[in-house]
């Protein structure tokens, strides 16, 4: 008999991340599933076949019944609770695997806290946009024992994941470690593509031939973002693909990392300080993209560019 899941979380990645398994995993009963906001469970049911998945009420529900608990969350201290009301019951023989991008610190304590319980723990945040999981083609980072990593690597790569980062027997920390630093990327190239454009705009070039260029040279998530730009999807969209509080913890962490190892990451102070005025401008609906927006002001250039 296959082992029985539970997935806690159906954010942007959640719900594409657990979709897939149901599709595309040896399941022989349905997924449990459990959401602070139930909704979000009804609704991913309603889009998968009928009877794959079962909601829960609670996480005390989803544990008694579940071999294997997925978790991913949006921030450390959520992650922190989720823990501890997983701990609340017998997890003995267990596997928890932890995909949200914490801190390694915290990782490192929330594995201790389940190891001390008696169950399995891996830590195993994953590379892509919420398309990218809907598609599952993310990239899985996986660290820890071998024996428990071997356990959750059949929900990865040709289920969730196109790839993986195999790092069985490596500290918990250095999944998170390769998570952070990976994320300095995006927002590093979410900053370059707004200065980009803004100075394109201004120097009379135009933003059409620059993305055009973007596209010929760097085609996938540069163009992507670019369009995002371009086409006004930053501040257009009713909820954010990846939320400007989201991507400032992100950017906190891999700075109190490089602190830790007496590094200066200048680009991503830069990126920073655009995402806290675009928190300023637009609340907690900004989305990374609306970067472009916070160059655009400072610039001299409304927010929205229409």
């Amino acid at each position: 008999m296959a082992p029985r899941l539970f997935w806690i979380g159906l954010g942007n990645m959640g719900r594409g991340m657990s979709a897939n398994i149901v599709e595309k995993a040896n399941l022989d009963q349905p997924l449990l599933i459990y959401n602070r906001t139930k909704q979000r469970c009804i609704d991913l049911s309603e889009k998968l076949p009928a009877g794959k998945t079962e909601t829960v009420d609670s996480i005390a529900e989803g544990v008694s019944k579940a071999d294997i608990i997925f978790n991913i969350l949006s921030n450390d201290a959520v992650v922190e609770a989720s823990i501890a009301e997983i701990l609340k019951n017998d997890v003995k023989g267990k596997l928890i695997i932890e995909c949200s991008t914490i801190h390694p610190n915290t990782t490192e304590k929330v594995a201790q806290q389940v190891e001390a319980a008696g169950a399995q723990f891996v830590a195993a945040p994953v590379f892509g946009a919420p398309a990218m999981a809907d598609a599952g083609q993310l990239v899985g980072v996986l660290a820890g024992p071998k024996t428990s990593v071997d356990r959750a690597r059949p929900y990865f790569k040709g289920v969730t994941s196109k790839a993986e980062i195999n790092m069985s027997d490596e500290p918990y920390r250095k999944a998170m470690t390769l998570k952070l630093i990976g994320n300095t990327f995006v927002l590093n190239m979410v900053e370059q593509l707004a200065e980009g454009h803004v100075l394109a705009e201004k120097s009379g070039l135009g933003t059409d031939y620059l993305h055009q260029w973007i596209e010929g040279m760097f085609p996938g998530p540069y163009a992507a973002y670019s369009t995002r730009m371009l086409t006004g999807d930053y501040h257009k969209r009713e909820y954010p693909l990846f939320t400007v509080d989201l991507a400032r913890k992100d950017a906190g962490h891999a700075m109190s990392l490089a602190k830790d190892a007496g590094v200066r990451l200048h680009n991503v102070e830069t990126g920073d300080v655009h995402l806290a005025e675009l928190k300023a401008h637009v609340g907690e609906k900004g989305d990374i993209a609306g970067i472009y927006g916070a160059v655009r002001m400072e610039n001299g250039l409304p927010y929205e560019n229409e």
